[in-house]
């Protein structure tokens, strides 16, 4: 089949014109803050190829052997809005399918309603992940897309689990974990995060994009918060 341009979701190089996707990014720093066992953000207005950087990284990362990556969209939870029971269970559910598709491990599906059966749904995200982080054999990169669907308590339920396992990293919680979103909902949302590197991207779509780090202040047991910012020339 004849390739041809895309501009309704993630780009497959296989078929669609584009560049390669780990071109728009600066990879070494964001291999650097995974390296260093960060928590950040990387945010891009919409289809400036925020996602489909992310499937991209997962494969290098997985590719280079030192740790197993796994990427994950959790939009679907949008619906449960409020309802944190409802909201948790699809992510854990997204969590473990796309383990079982893209890493071949099926008992992480099933892991599920024990999960949120032990934990209940303000403990089962942590509980889960860290079941799944001390039976890994190498350090788990986690890569959230979509983060901004999530609402209200279900989003306050998912970045305070996150929060409160991050001192257990790497060998009992993931060692670096990426949430991706729109610019506007995260900075309202993610705004207590102390820890700021700022990334600034270029130009959108099908352009390089160039990336410079402006680091503020941290405080040692808080995530950091990656922004990216796309400009059209």
């Amino acid at each position: 089949m004849e390739r041809f341009f895309n501009t309704e979701g993630p780009v497959n190089c296989d078929k669609h014109y584009c560049l390669p996707p780990l071109e728009r990014i600066d990879l070494a720093e964001v291999l650097s803050l995974i390296d260093r066992e960060r928590y950040f953000v990387l945010h891009a207005p919409r289809q400036t190829g925020k996602t489909s950087c992310l499937p991209a990284l997962m494969d290098y990362l997985n590719r280079a052997g030192r740790y197993k990556c796994l990427y994950a969209n959790v939009e679907k939870a949008q619906s449960a809005r409020e309802d944190v029971q409802a909201g948790i269970h699809a992510i854990l559910g997204e969590i473990g399918l796309r383990a079982r598709d893209y890493l071949d491990e099926p008992t992480l599906l099933s892991g599920v309603p024990e999960a949120l059966d032990t934990y209940g749904a303000h403990g089962a995200l942590d509980g889960f992940l860290t079941t799944w982080a001390q039976s890994s054999p190498k350090p788990i990169v986690l890569l959230i897309d979509e983060i901004d669907s999530l609402v209200g308590d279900t989003l306050i339920a998912v970045l305070r689990q996150l929060r409160s396992g991050y001192d257990k990293r790497p060998a009992s919680f993931p060692q670096s974990v990426v949430l991706c979103g729109v610019p506007g909902v995260l900075s309202r949302e993610l705004g207590d995060m102390d820890r700021a590197v700022r990334l600034q991207g270029g130009r959108p779509a099908t352009a390089h994009a160039g990336v410079s780090a402006t680091h503020r202040k941290q405080r040692r047991s808080h995530p950091t918060r990656v922004r990216t910012r796309a400009r059209a020339n």
